[in-house]
This record gives C-alpha cells, sequence and structure tokens, in this order.
C-alpha cells in the first residue's frame, strides 16, 4: 500500500456523489443474519438459487477468507457459500456493512464453533473519511444532517488531530447499529425515529496510519480492538478537527490473523468449486486458531477427551513456544499427531483442573 509520499500517485476520488438526499439504508446487520437491507450485488456475480455444485464426498471443515465484495450483504455472503459447498452450517466471525468490503471469516460446518474464539480478534481497515459531511448513520449511507466549511489544514495537522485516538478509548456506538435495546436492534429503532444512544464502550486503537490526504478525504489505515466501530471514528475525527466527517469507504484487510491476501472473492470460489479443488482455499481448524497454544495429545489423552474424562493441568503438556501458562487464563488446543483438531479446554491459573470448551468428534 503506497504512502502520501508517494511519487506519481493517484489522487483519491470522491467515491459518491452529494448525499444529501441518501436515506439511511444498508445499515448494520446480527452475525445472525436476518432480513437483508440495502443494495444486493448484481445478480450476474452472485449464485443462482438451486445452481448444481459438486457434493463433497467427505463435508469439509475449516475456514474460507472470503473477499466480500461491496453491495452485499454478509448474511448474502454466507448463505451463498452454504449453497456453493453443500454445506451443513455456515457462519461469519465477524460482519461487514454492506457498503464495506474485505475480508469475511467464513466458518464452515463443524468450524462454526470456533467463531466465539475469532470475534474477538484483533482487525485492520483501510478506510476513508470524508471531512466536513455529519451524517445520521456516521457513513455515507445516510441522511446529512450537517454541512461544514473544511480548512486547508495540513498532513501533519491532520496527523496530530488522529494520533489522539490511538491507546485505550471510550468510544459511542452509532445509534445506527446491530447492538440492541431491549431486544430490538437499535439501528429499527434508529429508522422509527426513536434513536437510542448505548453508553461509551472501552475499546483499542492500537495504530493509526494516515495513507493520503486529499481533502475533503483523507485515507487511512487503522488497528483496532473487535468491537471498534470505524464510522464512529470517522465522526469523532471530523468532531477533532471543527467540522465533523462521515465514512466515505472501507475496506477490512484483516481479522482475528487472517489476511486479505489469503481471501477469495464469491465468484472466484464458485469457479474454483465447480473445477473440484476448493479444498485450496480451506484452512484447517487446527491452523484457524494459530495463536493458540497447543498441546499434542498421545492416544490416552485424546481417548479421555472423548469420553469426557475429567482433566488436569499434569494431564497436558503445552508446546514450549507459547511460553509459561502458570500465570494466566486461557484456551489450549487439543490436537493428535496428524495435527487434528480434538478440543479446546480452558485453562484456569488458580483452578487445577481443565474445563471443556468444545469438543470435536474425529
Amino acid at each position: 500500500m503506497r504512502s502520501s509520499s508517494s511519487t506519481q500517485k493517484q489522487p483519491l476520488k470522491n467515491r459518491q456523489g452529494p448525499t444529501t438526499t441518501r436515506k439511511a439504508d444498508g445499515l448494520d446487520f446480527t452475525a445472525k443474519g436476518g432480513k437483508r437491507q440495502g443494495r444486493e450485488a448484481p445478480k450476474s456475480s452472485r449464485v443462482k438459487a438451486g445452481a448444481k455444485h459438486p457434493v463433497c464426498k467427505t463435508q469439509l471443515n475449516g475456514i474460507i477468507v472470503v473477499d466480500k465484495p461491496q453491495n452485499i450483504t454478509s448474511a448474502r455472503v454466507v448463505a451463498d457459500v452454504k449453497r456453493m459447498l453443500d454445506a451443513r452450517k455456515v457462519g461469519h466471525a465477524g460482519t461487514l456493512d454492506p457498503f464495506a468490503e474485505g475480508v469475511l471469516v467464513c466458518c464452515i460446518n463443524d468450524a462454526t464453533r470456533l467463531a466465539r474464539f475469532l470475534l474477538a480478534g484483533n482487525k485492520t481497515y483501510d478506510a476513508t473519511l470524508k471531512l466536513g459531511i455529519e451524517t445520521d448513520t456516521q457513513d455515507k449511507t445516510g441522511t446529512v444532517t450537517a454541512v461544514k466549511p473544511v480548512m486547508d489544514w495540513s498532513e501533519d495537522a491532520i496527523h496530530s488531530a488522529v494520533k489522539k485516538f490511538e491507546g485505550q478509548i471510550e468510544q459511542k456506538p452509532p445509534v445506527f447499529s446491530a447492538l440492541k435495546y431491549k431486544g430490538t436492534p437499535l439501528y429499527r429503532l434508529a429508522r422509527k425515529g426513536r434513536p437510542i444512544q448505548k453508553p461509551a464502550r472501552r475499546v483499542h486503537i492500537s495504530k493509526i496510519k494516515i495513507r493520503e490526504v486529499n481533502l475533503p478525504l483523507v485515507r487511512f489505515e487503522v488497528s483496532c480492538s473487535a468491537g471498534t466501530y470505524i464510522r464512529s471514528l470517522c465522526a469523532d475525527i471530523g468532531r477533532q478537527l471543527g467540522c465533523g466527517g462521515h465514512l466515505q469507504a472501507l475496506k477490512r484487510t484483516e481479522s482475528s490473523g487472517f489476511k486479505i491476501r489469503q481471501a477469495i472473492s464469491p465468484a472466484q470460489l464458485e469457479r474454483r468449486i465447480l473445477a473440484g479443488d476448493s479444498k485450496q482455499y480451506l484452512i484447517s481448524m487446527t491452523d484457524a486458531l494459530g495463536e493458540m497454544p497447543t498441546c499434542t495429545a498421545d492416544q490416552k489423552l485424546i481417548e479421555k477427551i472423548r469420553h469426557g474424562k475429567h482433566l488436569k493441568k499434569s494431564d497436558i503438556k503445552i508446546d514450549r513456544s507459547f511460553g509459561n501458562l502458570k500465570k494466566q487464563n486461557a484456551n489450549i488446543k487439543i490436537v493428535d499427531g496428524e495435527n487434528i483438531l480434538h478440543a479446546v479446554l480452558k485453562y484456569e491459573k488458580n483452578r487445577d483442573r481443565l474445563s471443556y470448551a468444545c469438543v470435536f468428534a474425529n
């Protein structure tokens, strides 16, 4: 990715015209799916209903990193992957708004049980902030609520304002979000004219790097904890500069260690499946938990796990590359000599007994 100092660079282009007449459609969606909102991708780029795909002789279990296109919901991508693979079930480890693109981690069959471990992983985004215009959704899909003049700030001044948001911060979630109030998603209440502001939540932004400035557009890369709203970050930066702003474009380039270079578009995935080589892009369940401490089990331990026996810390031997776990709580993946995942165990520093997080029948 080129920095703002690169020579012969192409200036940022405004990716959308005036937003004054746009409505607040195409907002957040829950991880469990639900009614789709906003525009869908052209039918030619989607798998047709009832399309025949080769049925896998052995059901695949693992992760496929999908490069989600713009203007399609995460739920739609999941449904297409499920149909393509003829899978029992498919889920994802963190949604993207319909207008956003990039890394969508799809969990296939048994790997859906790993989603809870991946949801908490850090994220990296390539975002474009448009200064001078505020919207009710804090992104380009919303209705304009304020327009202010944009000063001719230097890149150093913008850099200084952005850096104030690095580290641990308190962030208010958007009123147009999938968070719930008394069981109802906030975006539904906001659409009915009854917006609910949730209390600020603590999030961590490890890095913000300015990539390009072509006012009123500012393109930056941000690495952050799960639960961080880039829309809110853009709005907050705009307020810090005194002119307001909103999220104009968003691409997720990394999620829970899975990078955009590992991702495949839905159209490419369909072609691979039809060619019979879908496994090329399947990441094993063991490798999907690459950051988790590992215990390679012997047959005795595997049998104990298979029958749900009580386990103690003395029953396991942790890979030394993960350091000393005695002073921390952690999840531990249990694999056999062929690196097949059998279970995830909960390791608690003040308890000798291990508890089961999940077990897989192999």
